[in-house]
């Protein structure tokens, strides 16, 4: 067994932006795990929420807002690198892994027993994870993925890594990272605030130039016409690409900003409400657009026009104080 820490996905405790209450309880497969990844080593993912602060409207999508690897080395001292994949993915993972580096890799949802009810043995969907223990002979891998912390064995693990017979070449490589912590001591609670805050500065000079509720506000109506044609998976590819992400990522914003609050930012919790209201607003809005989906009806779009006004007044006050 190759081991990063011990983890146990029957005792493991996910962090409470996974915990009950939340409104969107998973972000991205990418986010979700880095959270959990951050949680698990000891720190706290929270302070590294700045970026979601800047997302846009992309024009047939939100942004797939991530953390900034330069972000997480800045306030916790772990350096993400790129692997050369040159042997088995899977002969990567063991090094990696025995050296106490996690892997971040890119794999397929038809494999994780995690994902049952949605992808496993359904349907090919690609995602990932961060591992932090694999067996090779054992066939055991432990990782985390969306919310939590799990184990996979047996054929899962034979056929996640391809090991069934000889490669296919046409079959490229995922993409694979992984993370060095370099032992540097943990900063404090005070340093951590004033580097979050500094990050903070920064992602405010990334704000659109413009409303993005106005922007998507326009393209939703102009593609309505098509999306009423179409069913209920059409409805989720396109809300999972917009609504979804502007509603989950702000539920984190408001996360950020009461965080600050409580680090010595006074004032910056009552902004987290506006957030709120935006991501409170994009999840009744998408059963809203579902709705009109399934019964061939108009949209009404003026919760947008709410929701733009919402991003205008935190956006203003945020600039005016921060920069």
């Amino acid at each position: 067994m190759q081991r990063v820490i011990a983890l146990d996905p029957a005792s493991y405790r996910r962090h409470l932006i996974h915990g009950e209450g939340r409104r969107w309880s998973e972000t991205n497969c990418y986010v979700d795990l880095w959270v959990e990844l951050l949680h698990a080593l000891g720190h706290e993912p929270i302070a590294a929420l700045a970026f979601t602060l800047p997302i846009d409207f992309e024009g047939d999508q939100w942004t797939f807002f991530k953390f900034p690897l330069s972000d997480i080395y800045d306030l916790y001292g772990l350096d993400v690198q790129e692997l050369a994949i040159w042997r088995p993915v899977i002969s990567h993972v063991e090094e990696q892994v025995g050296r106490g580096n996690p892997v971040l890799v890119e794999l397929d949802s038809f494999y994780l027993p995690d994902t049952a009810g949605t992808a496993y043995k359904q349907a090919h969907v690609k995602t990932t994870v961060a591992v932090m223990e694999v067996d090779v002979e054992a066939h055991h891998l432990g990782y985390f993925h969306n919310q939590g912390y799990f184990h996979l064995s047996g054929d899962d693990f034979t056929d996640i890594f391809r090991l069934r017979g000889e490669p296919d070449p046409s079959r490229l490589a995922p993409y694979v990272e992984f993370v060095k912590t370099h032992n540097r001591p943990k900063a404090s609670d005070q340093d951590i605030a004033r580097v979050s805050v500094q990050q903070l500065r920064k992602q405010l000079t990334l704000l659109p130039l413009s409303n993005p509720f106005a922007r998507f506000r326009e393209r939703l109506v102009a593609d309505m016409d098509w999306l009423l044609q179409g069913n209920l998976e059409t409805f989720h590819q396109y809300s999972f690409a917009t609504l979804r992400q502007y509603g989950a990522c702000y539920e984190l914003s408001a996360t950020y900003l009461r965080w600050l609050d409580e680090h010595g930012e006074k004032g910056a919790g009552e902004l987290a409400e506006r957030f709120d209201h935006i991501s409170e607003g994009a999840k009744v809005f998408q059963f809203q657009l579902a709705r009109a989906i399934s019964r061939r009806k108009p949209l009404d779009m003026s919760p947008l026009d709410d929701m733009a006004a919402s991003w205008d007044q935190v956006t203003r006050v945020l600039k005016s104080r921060f920069l």
